[in-house]
């Protein structure tokens, strides 16, 4: 599919390699250079994907991550530098949907950025006809790409979307980090399982009565995760 991608990076040499490889990927593209540009942007032009520098000026990209998330419902996936484990895990619980750590090689980008607007609903293979799946008062839809819990519709981000539908088809079942991070974006370095915990979180927070203690989606301590309530 083609989508239309927002680039917002500062250094003006990666935003145009950024350009370029999506064009050659068969989208478009929109480049921005600050966080205030990057934020009129996703206003006027309602892009499919932001692609979104953490080190911003104006506005940085923590700022304008938690703006869209606020006012918008656009994909974000995440650049910043190797060593700051501490932005990742804060741009995942501001709602970004993936993250590359810089040096990274373009085909590294674009396969995140097709994996994202894929899992976002905005793939036209995406939109095929498939049962809902309901389990545990939850019914997750990956046709419309909708979660409601208890008839209520549920805001996901793409990721925990993703870690929803693999739990929801095999209630009780106890899922590793491990496995649920395979589940959202492929096996990666090891230390990104603590985004899964972050995951687990937002889900409590979106799903549970009282997040604090959740009869839903469950620790099964030294092991991983569980949805409790079995199918409906």
């Amino acid at each position: 599919m083609c989508a239309h991608v927002l680039v917002a990076e500062d250094d003006e040499m990666q935003a145009e390699l950024i350009r370029r490889s999506l064009l050659a990927e068969g989208h478009t593209a929109t480049v921005v250079h600050d966080g205030r540009a990057a934020l009129e942007a996703a206003r006027l032009l309602a892009p499919d994907l932001v692609v979104l520098d953490l080190m911003l000026p104006v506005i940085d990209g923590f700022g304008v991550c938690r703006v869209l998330r606020k006012d918008e419902d656009i994909p974000v996936v995440m650049l910043t530098a190797r060593s700051a484990e501490d932005d990742v895990l804060m741009g995942l619980e501001l709602g970004a949907d993936d993250y590359v750590t810089k040096p990274y090689s373009p085909r590294e980008l674009m396969a995140r950025i097709r994996t994202v607007l894929r899992r976002s609903g905005r793939a036209a293979a995406d939109r095929r006809e498939s049962p809902v799946v309901r389990a545990a008062g939850l019914a997750v839809d990956s046709v419309r790409h909708e979660i409601r819990c208890d008839g209520e519709l549920v805001e996901c981000t793409p990721a925990e979307f993703e870690i929803l539908l693999a739990m929801a088809a095999e209630p009780e079942r106890v899922f590793s980090r491990r496995q649920l991070l395979e589940v959202t974006r492929g096996t990666d370095r090891a230390s990104t399982e603590r985004a899964v915990d972050v995951h687990v979180m937002n889900l409590r927070r979106k799903i549970e009565a009282d997040p604090r203690r959740p009869v839903r989606l469950l620790t099964v301590f030294g092991v991983g995760y569980k949805l409790s309530g079995g199918r409906a």
